[in-house]
């Protein structure tokens, strides 16, 4: 039986719990370092360079060359790859038009949906009302001059939606990291053409490639490492509802490199979806308890 198999007992669930949080905290303090690249080579630069950073890294790490590839596995990793690029993508675009918070927020309508439509009890269900109104007063007041930034924050939902039902998948296999490495190249492969295009020579300066490196790293080798094993500790919805805490963490993030501070109502939103994280992770923890017991 495989590790994605078995039922999560208490210390796998808070194993996956602490995965998904640092996750979490990674991404978006990558995101917000990223926004300081804009300004030298554009978001699709910025995402050229994030994906040739991980891509790097994530192969000297996983050697993916070694491991045997089924046809189920190669279609997985152009699945991932393509959902890589979608997501991130959409996500650079809507940040540099958007405040980080806000983005964030409006992309996590991806994860929160997946959250809904898998929960497999009431208390998950539940817990999601006060994580959605968490995202409505995080989300603040948006302007008609914002339609591009919410149209590609609304694509970076639906992307991440994609990604936690492909990462699902993928953390199940037998080789998911190096999975994941091959998916990051072809992200690289996709992406690095694109940034070239668009901001050509500027891409190769070293304070650029520098930056370029540790969002990489910050972004996408680390926590989407740390995503595919918190996948194999967690359930879908468990993890979907987990992510609320990227609004939260996005503001943080946003406060203390961009300088953005949150409304009073985001700061309630904040601490909606912090309790409505935190509620569905006890729950989920219950029916495991009961299990136990009636052996």
């Amino acid at each position: 039986m495989t590790g994605a198999a078995r039922l999560p007992d208490g210390r796998s669930a808070a194993a996956g719990t602490a995965l998904a949080v640092t996750s979490t905290a990674s991404v978006q303090f990558g995101a917000a370092l990223a926004t300081t690249l804009f300004a030298l080579v554009g978001p699709v630069g910025t995402v050229s360079l994030r994906f040739l950073g991980a891509a790097v890294v994530l192969v000297l790490a996983t050697r993916p060359w070694r491991a045997r590839w089924t046809t189920r596995d190669a279609r997985t990793v152009v699945a991932f790859g393509a959902v890589f690029v979608a997501m991130n993508l959409s996500l650079y675009v809507a940040i540099s038009r958007l405040p980080l918070a806000t983005a964030i927020t409006l992309e996590f309508l991806g994860p929160l949906g997946v959250a809904i439509v898998t929960a497999t009890s009431r208390s998950h269900r539940a817990w999601a009302v006060p994580a959605a109104a968490g995202v409505a007063l995080i989300g603040g007041s948006l302007h008609a001059d914002d339609g591009l930034g919410v149209l590609a924050a609304l694509g970076a939902a639906l992307a991440w939606a994609s990604y936690i039902l492909v990462s699902r998948r993928m953390g199940a296999s037998d080789h998911g990291l190096s999975g994941l490495a091959l998916a990051t190249v072809l992200g690289a492969v996709v992406t690095v053409p694109l940034g070239v295009a668009t901001a050509g020579g500027a891409l190769l300066q070293p304070r650029t490639l520098t930056l370029g490196l540790l969002v990489g790293v910050m972004s996408s080798a680390i926590p989407y490492s740390l995503d595919l094993l918190a996948l194999r500790r967690l359930g879908t919805a468990t993890f979907g509802v987990l992510t609320s805490l990227n609004p939260a963490v996005a503001a943080l993030a946003g406060l203390v490199v961009l300088h953005e501070l949150p409304p009073h109502r985001q700061l309630v939103g904040i601490a909606l979806v912090m309790t409505a994280s935190a509620g569905v992770t006890l729950g989920a923890r219950r029916p495991v308890r009961a299990r136990v017991k009636a052996r």
